[in-house]
């Protein structure tokens, strides 16, 4: 089905108001999860009503509302259908792009089927992402510039040919009406999309390009203009209300699903990066058409271009000068490279000619002109050196590269966000330390805002007394269906010796003791496989990996990187007899209901790094605005991964298992009791032969 129903698309009587298309003035919330609960051969779950309530009022009411609903909720449900309903535009904001798939191709499908006869009509819905998530025919027939901004044909060999693939796939898309999205597209890397597609700046525009009424991404943007429902990405929603860029048409209502995410992806969304190479590329492919122009103002054509090269060598040699990690104060010879770059690439800017008013614009132009705005608009903000930002250095094995991020993104969301529309956030975790308080914090929301939840369901305003300046939200944590206190084990390992940093046992920090493995073998021995292990880095998981092979070799043992991770994945469900080991990626996004997951390790407390430039600065500006910095940043963080972690166990209602936490501070440090108040209400116990008992007699 296309992600765009062919219905109730016709023009709109007002921007982001819908059109009453004979619905019923009858069709209420609850009557109509009903009818599609029962229609999806569902049944009806309390939590999954009381949130489609809530988020109703929500919504008519203009408050904003946190809800926290469990794993098996149903929250897709418990937020559609009060925004079909909704007479005005509703945006539903996703963090990743599997559940943004989800929803448009089989959720919201679904339920308008379900309930067609109860709404009357279908109301329209339409999916959106960022330009560069489309692919552009313009490239697709014209070719892609080189590092000299000429357009060339598809690179020789197997990369070729893969391009070729991919452009006849575009091409058949364009014939059928598809998409043209890389969700839709034929496997392929990131490489191989780059060949077939355009970030915005690279773009010609639509006023520009001979393609325009075939372009994907021009008409994803008309469908999302006359849909009722639009689903997009955090990022987008970033870029649209916090940056500034209209980026999605007029809304009045956002639903923002997998809330957790939400403060990162912003930051994400904020984050730029440098590195001299890019600079140097920039330069050159701005080189011809500067010199074929002649219009520079130095001492020959296309000198703007040799001066931007000459400032990425500057800024390369004082790159290697400087020490990786954050960078409180700018060294002189940075603080001078950057400036040079700044300037060198405001004058390439300006030797550009402009693109004839007759005729086809020249793509190759446009989108070198588009790689120096990109330049000087990242070095302007780093040589500016705001106390806003953060900025740093990474170093990776053949570069180094400059970033810089937001210090907070509280302000910009509070004003420019929750300011400005009705937002609903849910998440299965968004109660930290048994509260909304810090998730509130952490996007704007002051928790002294927070209006008593007890009168959600009473239909009463909300608190009248509270200041014109404060935003009032509620927030209600709608529960679970699974009984976690029967169906799962907290088992904390307080006999193990608490993890070190290194510093004084000469280790890696993120190295796995000897008392660490011997625990891995055991547990994993006694679940007989049936095992997802979560660790603190790619190293702790493959050495994990490895002393598992040798020691328990009837097993089959998969490290992430072994494969790709949908490949994992069938592996760890077909075979029950098998480990899978990863990292963040799996802490998050992995979905194995039944037997195939009955135990889930976790190697320590998930703190972010010590020496992690953003984390850190975070958590030193809390702790000068006289906040517990430690507390608001490391321990939340911490807290939050610790429950999206545990909650790989339990999937269904008739799934057991044990989290064993491999950390004695979950329970002897004083902060273990607001990372426990995270978690879900599983049984606990620091008994080890309790723990591996329960998992044998699973396991049998």
């Amino acid at each position: 089905m296309s992600p765009v129903s062919a219905t109730g698309t016709a023009a709109r009587t007002s921007v982001g108001t819908k059109k009453d298309g004979g619905r019923s003035p009858r069709a209420s919330v609850t009557d109509v999860l009903a009818g599609a609960v029962e229609a999806l051969g569902g049944q009806e779950r309390p939590g999954q009503v009381l949130m489609a309530e809530a988020v109703e009022r929500a919504m008519e009411q203009g408050e904003h509302l946190l809800v926290q609903a469990g794993t098996g909720t149903g929250k897709s449900l418990g937020y559609l259908v009060p925004a079909l309903l909704h007479e005005q535009r509703v945006v539903v904001a996703t963090a990743t792009l599997a559940l943004q798939h989800q929803l448009v191709e089989r959720d919201i499908p679904a339920l308008l089927q379900a309930v067609e006869d109860q709404l009357g009509t279908q109301p329209s819905y339409a999916v959106l992402k960022g330009r560069s998530n489309y692919a552009c025919l313009h490239r697709v027939r014209e070719g892609v510039p080189d590092d000299q901004g000429t357009l060339v044909e598809a690179p020789q060999g197997s990369l070729g040919a893969e391009v070729v693939k991919l452009r006849a796939w575009a091409e058949q898309q364009a014939e059928d009406g598809g998409p043209g999205d890389r969700d839709s597209a034929p496997r392929h890397t990131d490489q191989l999309w780059r060949q077939i597609s355009v970030n915005h700046r690279e773009c010609l525009g639509a006023a520009k390009c001979r393609f325009a009424a075939e372009c994907f991404a021009e008409r994803a943007r008309d469908d999302a203009h006359q849909a009722d429902l639009v689903v997009t990405n955090h990022s987008l929603l970033a870029i649209d209300a916090v940056e500034g860029v209209p980026m999605i048409p007029e809304y009045a209502v956002v639903v923002v699903d997998e809330a957790h995410e939400l403060s990162a992806r912003v930051t994400q969304a904020a984050t730029d990066e440098l590195s001299a190479a890019e600079v140097e590329r920039a330069a050159k492919r701005a080189q011809r058409h500067v010199a074929s122009a002649g219009t520079g103002a130095g001492s020959g054509a296309g000198s703007e271009a040799d001066d931007l090269a000459d400032a990425a060598d500057a800024l390369r040699d004082a790159l290697d000068a400087c020490a990786p990690g954050r960078l409180d104060t700018l060294p002189g010879s940075l603080a001078d490279s950057l400036a040079l770059v700044r300037d060198g690439a405001r004058a390439l800017l300006s030797a550009f000619p402009k693109d004839a008013t007759d005729g086809d614009p020249d793509a190759g132009r446009t989108q070198a002109r588009g790689w120096v705005q990109e330049v000087f608009k990242i070095t302007e903000r780093m040589a500016a050196h705001s106390e806003s930002d953060v900025l740093w250095l990474a170093e990776a094995e053949r570069s180094r590269r400059l970033c810089v991020a937001p210090l907070q993104v509280q302000q910009p969301l509070r004003e420019r966000l929750f300011g400005a529309k009705t937002i609903v956030l849910t998440s299965a975790t968004l109660m930290l330390g048994g509260d909304f308080d810090a998730l509130a914090s952490s996007i704007g929301l002051r928790p002294r805002e927070r209006v008593d939840h007890s009168t959600d369901a009473s239909g009463r305003d909300p608190d009248t007394s509270v200041e014109d300046e404060t935003l009032p939200w509620r927030g209600i944590d709608v529960g679970s269906p699974f009984d976690y206190a029967r169906q799962a084990i907290l088992y904390v390992a307080r006999g193990l010796p608490a993890p070190t940093r290194g510093r004084s046992t000469g280790t890696r920090p993120d190295a796995l003791g000897p008392e660490q493995i011997e625990e891995i073998v055991d547990l994993v021995e006694a679940a007989d496989g049936r095992t997802l292990g979560l660790f603190s880095s790619r190293r702790a998981a493959e050495a994990a990996a490895e002393v598992l092979r040798e020691r328990l070799p009837q097993l089959t043992i998969l490290a992430q990187g072994d494969a790709q991770l949908p490949e994992l994945t069938r592996l760890f469900v077909e075979d029950p007899h098998t480990c899978l080991f990863g990292t963040l990626s799996l802490w998050q996004g992995l979905d194995v209901p039944g037997d195939t997951c009955q135990l889930v390790i976790i190697d320590r407390i998930p703190f972010p790094r010590p020496d992690d430039p953003l984390m850190s600065a975070r958590q030193r500006a809390a702790d000068r605005a006289g906040g517990n910095g430690f507390m608001e940043v490391s321990a939340a963080h911490a807290a939050l991964l610790l429950a999206q972690g545990s909650g790989r166990l339990i999937r269904t209602t008739t799934d057991r298992g044990v989290v064993a936490v491999l950390d004695p501070r979950l329970v002897t440090a004083r902060y273990g009791g607001f990372l426990r108040a995270s978690l879900p209400a599983m049984w606990s116990t620091t008994d080890r032969a309790v723990a591996l008992g329960a998992l044998r007699r699973l396991a049998g």
